[in-house]
């Protein structure tokens, strides 16, 4: 145990609490093989397209990328394409199903810190849509006390939320954990976002340790925040074949990407590393939060 003390808890969800890449690779490698096998035009062929599409609504998650796919609405003029390509749409959320599951030792900690007292705060810079919706498959929808995340996309043209749900309301939306959305257009590594949170939440950066898995932005947010930091080393060891697909596909502009390479220029050594989440126990004291 170090001296170390921290009542509040703040960690990134993807890549930290739950394999982002992997989840995101099998369900989307599912996806466009159904959509390969079902159109008969090449995976090569459609990539373009779709990277245009993550583009321009600044996710590689997007959920109507079926319906604006030009090859397909070419192809399929006047015919709902979610009914074309229903097995592709189930092929995606099978493999996703399967691949969601959290990292070994978070449910289990993150339910001991609770039991303490330990206030939980989830801090993503995905979209709120999808955020939501890993944080209530995972269970985590009242263990997490708060969900801090980007505002959605629009929707397409002359489509309401109503349209959408097919399901009970609860299966969209948080029942106990706190969702409130960062401000459109801010990212890590800003320490003023990190440090807004905190005042947020009625805490201090003295209460909180922060967790996540990129040491260019995650780890040095938190020290320019004077905020302890916590590198989830586990979480980088995402496969070849992921990141190569996501890359192919992203929804990075050049200009992201420039960005994000000069950020890991600059070294970061983090205050404390953890080869598994419950390593936090052995280098915090955790303590009851007092609002």
């Amino acid at each position: 145990m170090t001296d170390s003390r921290a009542s509040v808890l703040i960690t990134d969800l993807d890549n930290t609490l739950f394999d982002w890449f992997e989840q995101w690779y099998r369900s989307f490698d599912a996806l466009v093989g159904e959509i390969e096998r079902i159109s008969g035009l090449s995976r090569e062929s459609l990539y373009p397209e779709i990277k245009e599409i993550f583009q321009k609504h600044g996710t590689s998650e997007y959920a109507f990328l079926l319906q604006e796919m030009p090859s397909l609405r070419k192809m399929h003029h006047g015919e709902n394409l979610l009914e074309v390509y229903d097995d592709a749409v189930y092929a995606y959320r099978k493999a996703r199903k399967q691949a969601l599951q959290l990292y070994p030792t978070v449910g289990d900690t993150l339910q001991e810190l609770k039991s303490v007292g330990v206030l939980l705060v989830a801090y993503t810079e995905s979209l709120q849509f999808y955020s939501r919706s890993r944080v209530i498959s995972l269970g985590l929808d009242g263990l997490l006390d708060y969900l801090y995340c980007p505002p959605d996309h629009s929707l397409p043209d002359g489509m309401t939320t109503a349209d959408i749900r097919k399901l009970p309301n609860d299966r969209y939306e948080l029942v106990s954990t706190q969702q409130k959305n960062t401000p459109e257009g801010e990212v890590k590594p800003n320490p003023m976002l990190l440090l807004d949170i905190i005042a947020d939440i009625g805490a201090s950066p003295s209460d909180c340790v922060y967790v996540g898995d990129s040491l260019s932005k995650d780890i040095r947010m938190a020290q320019e925040a004077d905020v302890l930091d916590a590198f989830a080393a586990y979480g980088v060891a995402h496969t070849s074949e992921s990141y190569d697909l996501l890359r192919t596909v992203t929804h990075w502009t050049p200009e992201q990407v420039e960005a994000e390479r000069k950020l890991k220029e600059v070294h970061v050594n983090p205050t404390i590393r953890l080869d598994k989440f419950s390593d936090i126990k052995k280098n915090v004291e955790f303590i009851a939060h007092k609002s």
